[in-house]
């Protein structure tokens, strides 16, 4: 996991505020039932600085999505 100097200031998947951002090379999970932080996380396929390929997480608060629950 690498986390981006150069991070949008919204998410590019879908416009929003996001609170993290977190940039992997392999190994993807993602679970985000009961997750008392995040409520929603957006993916972004990138390359890398030699063109690898990379997908950039964009993390999203319960709050940041306008869920309360």
């Amino acid at each position: 996991m690498r986390i981006p100097d150069d991070a949008p200031e919204t998410c590019p998947a879908c416009d929003a505020d996001y609170d993290s951002v977190s940039v992997h090379d392999a190994g993807l999970l993602v679970n985000l039932l009961d997750n008392e932080r995040y409520r929603r996380v957006c993916f972004e396929p990138v390359a890398g600085a030699d063109g690898e390929p990379l997908v950039a997480f964009y993390h999203h608060t319960h709050g940041q999505v306008g869920a309360d629950d």
